[in-house]
């Protein structure tokens, strides 16, 4: 796959040359309409000279804004950074918005707001000024209920909580019910909080392809704690762990014994496992939960050198175990922060996300290409009436785009 995408990858930088001098070419958005020509490429890119600045290649392409656009992300940039709910509202629905345009305006407005955060967190002693926290769990495990416990004991002492809920969305009709701000009744009225629920889109991992970019202006916003709810889909689902400071498994107590534990993938990338619903009848079987977590953990090997992953009981409903459940995550950040493991943590995930954001791109101007749309229709006629595989009508996909790509 990774040879496959750098070879799209070369056919796309040696079609857009012309228009793309003297920036890398591979941060031009290739997925748009080619009958807009007067709008040149305004995403700032890292130069591919090491003499040219982050600052100056931004600066120059914010001059390609027209006068409206330029006082559209000046108003947002300024009510983001002012603390103003609505504005960074409009900021996270412009990061998830489809259109060409809007979608580099998008990029331009995150520049600013990465500047920002890296000032904010040079002021800090170069440590992160917001604490990231992923949580998931299977349906059923009380997330919603969680959380707006946990964010409602935050903001008490004095902490802005932001919270990224996640709805999956309709395989038939592409809808999201949104429930989550629903069931957050108390903490939605929270003025130090914000509550952002997004449908998944189609979006594999249980969570939204602009997540990332959401919590970044989050922080731009002053939150310094920032909840990401996934829509708990699977067992596999965790890509959130790839863009959070820490990730905290949620199971009730009827979660399964140990040996299901060890199955479930999603455990080995858990920092704390919580046991929720331990109140009333529950009790007993959330004990012997925590006691059969506790046992799998340790067949596991450690993700961290600095911190051991912890299983802990707690209930919504009677407050029981909720400030000890907040005492281990300010542990795990004071351990990883003196340990330098959570800086090296997010460099890391930079790079993962944004290698999955040039292979969704890559894969958007395979599916687009002349050769590939031409000879698509017939290939799948046949595949599904038996004729060939699925296997060689991919290949035969691949050559058509291979040829056309080497002629040109």
């Amino acid at each position: 796959m990774r040879q496959f995408s750098l070879a799209l990858l070369r056919h796309i930088s040696s079609s857009t040359a012309p228009a793309l001098t003297g920036t890398c070419r591979l941060h031009r958005r290739h997925c748009f309409n080619a009958s807009r020509p007067q709008y040149r490429s305004i995403v700032p890119p890292h130069s591919c000279q090491h003499t040219r600045t982050e600052s100056t290649a931004a600066s120059q392409h914010i001059q390609d804004l027209s006068g409206p656009e330029q006082r559209l992300l000046n108003k947002l940039y300024d009510g983001l950074i002012g603390g103003q709910r609505a504005s960074l509202a409009e900021c996270i629905t412009l990061v998830e918005t489809q259109h060409p345009r809007k979608k580099e305006l998008a990029q331009v407005l995150l520049q600013r707001v990465l500047a920002y955060r890296r000032e904010q967190e040079s002021r800090n002693g170069g440590k992160p000024v917001a604490f990231r926290v992923g949580l998931s769990g299977p349906p059923g495990a009380g997330k919603s209920s969680f959380i707006e416990v946990v964010g409602k004991m935050l903001t008490g002492r004095g902490h802005k909580v932001a919270v990224l809920a996640v709805d999956p969305s309709s395989c038939t009709t592409g809808g999201s019910l949104m429930g989550d701000k629903t069931r957050m009744t108390e903490l939605s009225r929270d003025m130090n909080a914000f509550i952002r629920p997004s449908p998944t889109s189609g979006t594999l991992g249980g969570v939204t392809r602009t997540t990332n970019e959401a919590i970044v202006l989050c922080e731009g916003a002053g939150y310094d704690i920032i909840l990401v709810e996934t829509v708990g889909v699977g067992q596999s689902e965790f890509a959130v762990a790839d863009m959070v400071d820490m990730f905290v498994l949620l199971i009730p107590p009827a979660g399964g014994d140990e040996l299901q534990g060890i199955k479930r993938g999603i455990i080995e990338r858990a920092e704390l496992v919580v046991v929720t619903k331990s109140d009333g009848d529950l009790v007993v079987p959330a004990r012997r939960i925590q006691a059969e977590y506790t046992s799998a953990l340790k067949l596991l090997r450690r993700q961290s050198k600095s911190w051991n992953p912890k299983v802990v009981r707690a209930s919504s409903q009677t407050f029981e175990g909720i400030p000890e459940v907040w005492a281990k995550m300010e542990a795990y950040r004071e351990a990883t922060l003196a340990s330098g493991e959570l800086q090296g943590r997010r460099t890391a995930q930079q790079k993962v996300w944004m290698w999955s954001l040039i292979q969704e791109s890559v894969l958007c101007h395979f599916q687009n290409h002349p050769g590939v749309r031409e000879a698509l229709p017939h290939l799948e006629e046949r595949v599904t009436k038996g004729a060939i595989s699925p296997g060689l009508a991919a290949d035969l996909l691949l050559r058509a785009f291979s040829s056309s790509s080497s002629s040109q």
